[in-house]
């Protein structure tokens, strides 16, 4: 026959004025055996004792409605939303600055500015430029700097990833190696026409 004490913990001071303070212990034998066990500062484990009741923690009835509202606390904390909108009193500084990428590229000989649109996700359908515009944009590109890589271009050309490819295959050369592997650069012919106004 298994013999099953009861006693009862008094808390003397919680965090909370919801958090019940009186609980009843149920006191039992018939448990998985355990040791404590502790460490040194070298390491060393000693055995310090064996487990030989449970405690198991129950609340007392007259304890449940101040555990209904410490529950309910704790949901409505939780939904609380931490985001906030803040308007900025600045808007003419470095943080409304359009980003790379923001801007839709025109080509040369184009008089008409194109609005400023974001970029579109990876997911997001693109649309096939003209091939002769697409050139003029790649060459305006890589004016502005001589190694690009792939997912660099398709961002700044908003163009589909293979359309891109098959152009660049015409007009540039891989780096597999070296300080630029992985970009593409402008075949040297190319970069003696996109040099020459600037020798001018």
């Amino acid at each position: 026959m298994l013999l099953n004490l009861q006693f009862k913990m008094e808390m003397s001071q919680t965090d909370s004025g919801n958090t019940p303070k009186s609980y009843t212990l149920n006191m039992f034998k018939d448990f998985v055996p355990m040791c404590v066990v502790s460490e040194s500062n070298q390491g060393k484990f000693s055995l310090e004792g064996k487990v030989e009741h449970k405690f198991d923690m129950e609340l007392h009835s007259e304890n449940f409605s101040d555990y209904g509202k410490l529950c309910r606390e704790r949901t409505n904390k939780a939904m609380i939303k931490t985001r906030q909108v803040k308007v900025i009193d600045n808007d003419n500084g470095v943080l409304m600055r359009p980003m790379p990428g923001m801007v839709a590229l025109v080509p040369s000989g184009s008089k008409d500015k194109k609005k400023l649109t974001p970029t579109k996700g990876s997911d997001a359908k693109r649309t096939r430029r003209d091939r002769r515009e697409l050139e003029n944009i790649i060459f305006k590109l890589f004016e502005r700097q001589q190694n690009w890589a792939l997912k660099q271009l398709v961002q700044e050309t908003d163009q589909p990833e293979q359309f891109l490819k098959e152009i660049l295959n015409d007009l540039c050369v891989y780096n597999k190696r070296g300080p630029n592997q992985g970009t593409h650069e402008l075949k040297p012919e190319y970069k003696k026409s996109t040099e020459e106004p600037d020798s001018m």
